[in-house]
């Protein structure tokens, strides 16, 4: 008889790939790997406790050695879905296999859809390409606080992003623009998420500041900054592993942008960090509950994809994994004996690549508890649904549609 699962807490490090994965070339991202190449670009990580777990049995890390007795469960996963994006990544964690990738527009919008959401607006929009959000806002910025036109943008992933000065565009005003935009983007165009990208500052630019206090900002004179007010529209999901849990009377709290990603359906409570020092923090503090707080923690540490990979930032990307990395071993000690511990990804961001885009990359999948055997090899999983079957078996749920448990592997 294998060890009880009371709980199960799942910490997706946003972006941190470990290695291309068979058809990386179809996606541009021939020799990405997250991990290997930030670690050779710094000289070598410090990850002990991730490493005492197996994470460099898994791909080659400076800094990083395999260990011959990993306390840990360690592997990695293909992504069975097509595309590369987060709600993809995601959806796929909770048993959801996209045969087809949601829509993407790296030359921008087509002209209908930007006449409908100006119409939606009440004003013509700036940009519609694809772009850094941090250089558009830079580029743009000046031109949008003097004429009140909101900044349209995307990536190489399925978003519809909306950059607005929170002084130009008060912060509700723009909820209800981005909430108007997902409900324009539908059928062949449902992209993945409509972003809000609100931003503050002004730029250094005197005309700037004169128009921005006649609208009553008062904050310093700085440059153009993204706030902590982001706020992302995504699709609604197919049934999967959340709503089965919720069905099953058993509760689910998210952390960071977990609850956005599948929409709220399913989840009891949630906390809207959005940093990785707050999601670390709002983790460990649902860990000690005294009531438990949930039977699936479940949290998105988005900084190694936001801050990092986007900006190709290899020293910042190095930082924010030994940062977590640091904060582990409390994690774990906080775990109660029949506690699950699963840290993986949703796809790659190689900040080492010319591309500032996600990259096409297996997730590492590490997972420990108290009760769990040490020392198994996963190998390479066939989907990140894997996750979801060895959920749903925990909780003695209903098989889903994907995915192939390594429960037994792992509870001996």
């Amino acid at each position: 008889m294998g060890a009880t699962i009371g709980r199960i807490i799942i910490a997706v490090l946003d972006g941190v790939g470990a290695g291309e994965l068979p058809d990386a070339a179809e996606y541009g991202d021939c020799g990405s790997n997250t991990l290997s190449n930030t670690a050779a670009a710094v000289g070598g990580l410090s990850l002990p406790d991730m490493g005492s777990l197996g994470l460099g049995c898994i791909t080659e890390i400076a800094g990083v050695p395999p260990t011959t007795n990993p306390l840990g469960c360690y592997g990695k996963m293909r992504e069975a879905s097509a595309g590369k994006d987060t709600i993809t990544g995601h959806w796929e964690i909770a048993g959801i296999v996209l045969p087809k990738a949601f829509p993407t527009y790296p030359q921008g919008f087509p002209p209908f859809i930007m006449a409908e959401f100006e119409r939606l607006a009440g004003c013509e929009a700036l940009g519609n390409k694809a772009a850094s959000g941090t250089v558009i806002i830079d580029e743009l910025g000046r031109e949008h606080v003097l004429s009140g036109k909101p900044i349209v943008y995307t990536s190489a992933d399925s978003v519809f992003q909306i950059a607005m000065h929170e002084t130009v565009w008060p912060i509700e005003k723009q909820y209800a623009l981005c909430q108007a935009a997902r409900e324009m983007l539908v059928g062949e165009h449902q992209v993945g998420r409509v972003i809000c990208r609100p931003f503050t500052g002004d730029g250094g630019d005197a005309e700037v500041r004169a128009r921005l206090d006649t609208l009553g900002y008062s904050g310093p004179s700085a440059p153009f900054k993204r706030t902590e007010r982001r706020k992302d529209y995504p699709v609604n999901p197919p049934r999967n592993m959340i709503d089965d849990i919720a069905a099953a009377g058993l509760r689910t709290h998210a952390i960071g942008k977990i609850n956005e990603i599948y929409d709220g359906r399913g989840i009891q409570s949630f906390a809207h960090t959005t940093n990785n020092a707050a999601h670390t923090g709002a983790l460990l503090k649902a860990i000690k509950a005294e009531d438990g707080c949930a039977e699936l923690i479940f949290a998105n540490l988005e900084d190694f994809d936001m801050l990092y990979g986007h900006r190709n930032d290899a020293p910042g990307m190095a930082a924010a994994l030994e940062t977590w990395d640091r904060a582990l071993p409390e994690i774990r000690a906080a775990m109660r004996p029949d506690d699950m511990l699963i840290i993986t990804a949703d796809h790659g961001n190689d900040p080492t690549t010319p591309s500032t885009d996600h990259s096409r990359e297996h997730p590492f999948l590490l997972v420990w508890g108290p009760n769990i055997q040490a020392g198994v090899s996963l190998g390479a999983r066939a989907t990140y649904a894997d996750i979801a079957a060895t959920v749903r078996e925990a909780f003695g749920l209903p098989a889903g549609d994907a995915g192939e448990s390594f429960l037994s592997l792992i509870t001996g």
